[in-house]
């Protein structure tokens, strides 16, 4: 039985530090080169987060092709007994988005470090500089699709009753008052409610503990399958992971976003001010 048995999605740096010799675990690093260069916990595997996005215009935020995730996740070793925690040092967009990837290749053994790197340094915990070798040999993933909504499957949702649209953007681009797309503006019915506004300040950027309350205020519950988004699904990663750690069962990223939503020229699209 794996030592991380029973532990719920969200980790403490106490409880990471204790298995960090655990022959199953593979510990992923999404922060920066410089960052991770400067220091990193011990075993952690550096990803650059711009790994886990296709890259291009106008949807940054789609999944990268098939053979791209086989040859990252081939480099990490990864095989079906891994273990996965993920940190970042952003409060946690990248690692979300990183589990986000996890379920799309049905891998669902991972865990998310509360706070990342500033919940760990808070606990003066060591750093290294030690990069560990990456693994050789190929690697065949079969992709599901259904954590991913596409811009057709959200289309065809709007309106739903037992439909939540969580935008992670900030006010000013829910409300077209900053425009990063051919058109400014939110999907309609979407709530929004910014990505950062869900860290706590005063515990390293953990994940706040009153989010499920927050949430049902904002009619975004566990009986609605929700979707989540922002500009690329870098943001939305934190909604994503929010939501997976308040066990969220209905539960998609909308991986287009708004680079693809605002700039598609047949997509309903509301401006409230």
């Amino acid at each position: 039985m794996s030592v991380f048995s029973g532990l719920g999605l969200l980790l403490e740096p106490a409880e990471l530090a204790a298995r960090l010799d655990a022959p199953e675990l593979i510990l992923i690093d999404l922060t920066s080169p410089a960052r991770y260069a400067e220091g990193h916990i011990r075993g952690a595997r550096f990803v650059d987060p711009k790994r886990t996005q296709l890259g291009q215009p106008p949807a940054p935020g789609l999944l990268p092709p098939k053979a791209q995730l086989e040859q990252l996740f081939a480099e990490l070793g990864h095989n079906p007994h891994a273990v996965y925690v993920v940190y970042d040092d952003e409060g946690g967009g990248w690692a979300g988005r990183f589990i986000w990837l996890l379920d799309v290749i049905g891998h669902r053994h991972y865990h998310y470090l509360n706070g990342g790197l500033h919940a760990w340094r808070e606990e003066d915990r060591p750093l290294e500089q030690d990069v560990p070798p990456a693994f050789s040999g190929t690697l065949s993933l079969t992709l599901d699709p259904t954590p991913t909504a596409t811009r057709e499957y959200l289309q065809s949702r709007l309106g739903a009753a037992d439909l939540a649209i969580w935008d992670a953007r900030s006010p000013a681009e829910y409300r077209a008052e900053k425009v990063l797309a051919a058109r400014g503006g939110h999907i309609p019915g979407a709530v929004n409610f910014e990505w950062t506004a869900g860290m706590d300040n005063q515990r390293a950027l953990r994940i706040r503990k009153d989010m499920g309350d927050i949430l049902a205020a904002l009619d975004i519950t566990p009986d609605k399958e929700v979707i989540t988004h922002c500009q690329t699904h870098h943001r939305s990663g934190f909604t994503y992971l929010v939501a997976k750690a308040l066990g969220y069962p209905r539960l998609k990223a909308y991986a287009g976003s708004w680079g693809e939503w605002g700039n598609h020229p047949e997509t309903p699209i509301e401006v409230q001010s």
